[in-house]
């Protein structure tokens, strides 16, 4: 497969990238990573659920397709790629297989963000860990009772620069096999923690094989199983003063959490996408039209057709906002836009996507019909992972912001869901 004939998605529903928004590396990147993703990493989906961990093989596939280093800045020997790339990359992957493209998501999100606020002197040691294929795992949400309870997870300083990092972490996509683990937690030393908490928290990568880094592989959930986003323990481990990934005042960025919600929009999609490319052979061939219809196939009853246009149109939506927030993104680093010009069409697409999503991965069996929740099809899988990923972030949050930006103007702060 060349640039040039890379497949649209959903038929003619979604085009083909074209030259018009990539640049021609990066159109030949997509083309190889799609080559990966039909070969290696959709043949494997299903098992992958079905053990409910890390996809390693997968993974190894994405590296050889280069994608990891596309969100690595030119300057330091990437494809210094726009978001749009990230974005188009994230729906392919999770067509195929959306666990993967949740660890790629993290990934490409903390090398983009990473590069902007360390120390100068990691950037040439991490880009040359990135270009030999290291891929970034994150371990940064807590287990308290409330989502903004105070980090429990502390980073107390050394002479030399490291630190010794005490806590648990939960929900650590990636992290089960990373080979380096992005670790948050709080320094009470730094200057300024105690008056403001930001300016203690701390970012460190640390190797996953170190000393007192326990990975429990207790996921366990109804969806995206093949994260493995499960508890990791950080028992006295002691960090290495060249591996400080943030110096404090730097970050948060205030595009990051919109970065991450247009990476979920785009993930989703994808999902949506899957479980209908995957359902229009199984009407073709499996299905059987209902006998009104007058016709031999399913694929050729109204009712049925009817009801995928409307799931196609409704993930082509949501597909060409998400993509836009790409060029938004771009824009809003280059100084173009205002934060809240950026944040609501984030809110938007990912509401378009969620709901999407939803009905392309549960309307799909109404496609089918009754045969296609025998065990073993595998078609619910779209649905659970579509589900579990959907409830990171309620939606309804996402509407209540977009709705005070129309009535009021009311302009998003940066935050952690903002």
């Amino acid at each position: 497969m060349t640039a040039t004939t890379l497949r649209g998605l959903l038929g003619a529903a979604i085009p083909a990238p074209t030259a018009a928004h990539f640049r021609p590396d990066e159109l030949a990147l997509l083309a190889a990573l799609q080559e990966v993703l039909d070969r290696d990493v959709a043949p494997a989906a299903a098992r992958a659920d079905a053990a409910g961990r890390y996809p390693t093989a997968s993974v190894a596939a994405l590296k050889r397709s280069g994608i990891l280093q596309s969100g690595l800045p030119a300057a330091w020997g990437g494809l210094g790629g726009s978001h749009r790339l990230s974005l188009e990359a994230q729906v392919r992957i999770a067509a195929a297989d959306s666990s993967v493209a949740q660890i790629f998501k993290v990934h490409d999100e903390l090398t983009r963000e990473i590069f902007v606020y360390c120390p100068d002197e990691l950037r040439p040691l991490l880009s040359a860990r990135i270009r030999e294929g290291a891929i970034l795992g994150l371990a940064v949400a807590e287990s308290g009772r409330k989502v903004d309870d105070p980090w429990r997870t502390v980073a107390t300083p050394h002479a030399d620069g490291g630190f010794t990092v005490d806590g648990e972490k939960i929900y650590t996509t990636g992290a089960a096999e990373a080979d380096l683990i992005a670790v948050w937690a709080f320094n009470p030393a730094a200057e300024g923690a105690l008056d403001n908490p930001i300016l203690g928290l701390q970012l460190n990568l640390v190797p996953r094989d170190t000393d007192g880094v326990i990975v429990h592989r207790d996921w366990d959930m109804l969806g995206q199983r093949a994260t493995d986003s499960g508890t990791v323990t950080f028992r006295q481990v002691r960090t290495d003063p060249a591996l400080r990934a943030s110096l404090p005042g730097r970050a948060p960025l205030p595009q990051n959490s919109l970065r991450y919600q247009a990476g979920f929009a785009a993930v989703l999609v994808g999902i949506g996408i899957g479980a209908l490319s995957a359902a229009a052979p199984f009407v073709a061939t499996r299905s059987r039209p209902w006998p009104p219809a007058g016709v031999d196939s399913a694929a050729g009853d109204p009712v049925v057709k009817r009801l995928a246009g409307e799931l196609a149109a409704g993930l082509a939506a949501a597909y060409a906002l998400t993509m836009a927030t790409g060029d938004l993104l771009d824009a809003f680093e280059r100084g173009e836009l205002s934060r809240t010009e950026l944040a609501v069409p984030v809110f938007a697409a990912k509401s378009a996507a969620t709901k999407a999503a939803l009905a392309a991965t549960s309307e799909a069996f109404a496609l089918m019909g009754t045969s296609a929740t025998r065990t073993g099809t595998g078609f619910d899988r779209y649905w659970r992972d579509a589900r579990t990923l959907a409830l990171h972030d309620p939606v309804d949050w996402k509407h209540i912001e977009i709705g005070a930006n129309v009535l009021t103007g009311w302009d998003p702060p940066p935050g952690i869901y903002t």
